[in-house]
C-alpha cells in the first residue's frame, strides 16, 4: 500500500479524534453548542463533522463512548485485582468519578438525555464488568455476600454511585463526605450474611 492511499485515513482519523476532543471540551462548558461550533473548534468544516458523525446524536453517543472508555481505562489502573476486594472496589469507583468529575456538564447532560433501560444498560457495560469482577473476587474470597448474583450487586453499586455524585453536584455533600458514605453504604449492602455462615 502506498502513503498516498494511507494519507487520507490517517487525515480521517486526525479528524474524527479531533472533532471528539472539541466536542468533549465545547459540550462540557456549553451543552447546546452547535455542530457549527464544534467544527470551528475541530478546525473543520461542518461537512467534515457530518461525514463522521451523521447526526449529533451520532456524535453524542460517540462522546459518551469516549468518556467511558476514559473511565475504564482509570478503573483498570486502579489495579482492582489487588488487595481486599473492598478496598479494591472504592479505588475502581473513586477512578471511575474522577474521569466523569472532569466533564461535569457534559455528565449532566448525557444523564439527562432520555434512553431506553436497554441502552442503558449498554452504556453502563464496561463500567459494570470491572465492578462485577471485584464483587466476583469478594465473594470468592468470603468479603462479599455470595448469596446474591454478582451482576445484581455491581447494577446496585452504579446506582448507590450516582447517587453519591449527584449529592456532590447538589452541594449537599463534600466529595470526601461522599467518598466515606458510599463505602459505608457498600460494605452494609454486600456483608456475607454471618446467620448463613
Amino acid at each position: 500500500m502506498t502513503s498516498s492511499a494511507r494519507t487520507p485515513r490517517a487525515d480521517a482519523r486526525r479528524n474524527r479524534t479531533g472533532i471528539l476532543d472539541a466536542a468533549v471540551r465545547l459540550l462540557d462548558a456549553q451543552p447546546e453548542a452547535s455542530v457549527d461550533a464544534i467544527a470551528v473548534a475541530a478546525g473543520v468544516t461542518r461537512q467534515t463533522v457530518y461525514a463522521h458523525f451523521p447526526s449529533r446524536e451520532h456524535l453524542m453517543t460517540a462522546v459518551v463512548d469516549r468518556i467511558t472508555d476514559e473511565a475504564v481505562a482509570a478503573m483498570d489502573a486502579a489495579d482492582p485485582d489487588s488487595g481486599p476486594a473492598a478496598d479494591a472496589l472504592i479505588r475502581v469507583l473513586q477512578a471511575g468519578a474522577q474521569t466523569a468529575g472532569r466533564y461535569p456538564g457534559l455528565v449532566q447532560q448525557i444523564s439527562s438525555l432520555p434512553v431506553s433501560p436497554q441502552l442503558d444498560q449498554d452504556r453502563h457495560a464496561p463500567v459494570a464488568d470491572r465492578i462485577n469482577r471485584v464483587v466476583r473476587r469478594g465473594q470468592q474470597s468470603g468479603e462479599f455476600d455470595s448469596n446474591l448474583p454478582s451482576d445484581w450487586l455491581a447494577s446496585v453499586i452504579i446506582r448507590i454511585g450516582h447517587a453519591a455524585g449527584e449529592e456532590v453536584d447538589a452541594g449537599r455533600m463534600t466529595s470526601a463526605q461522599a467518598t466515606d458514605a458510599l463505602r459505608t453504604v457498600l460494605l452494609r449492602v454486600l456483608a456475607p450474611d454471618r446467620a448463613e455462615r
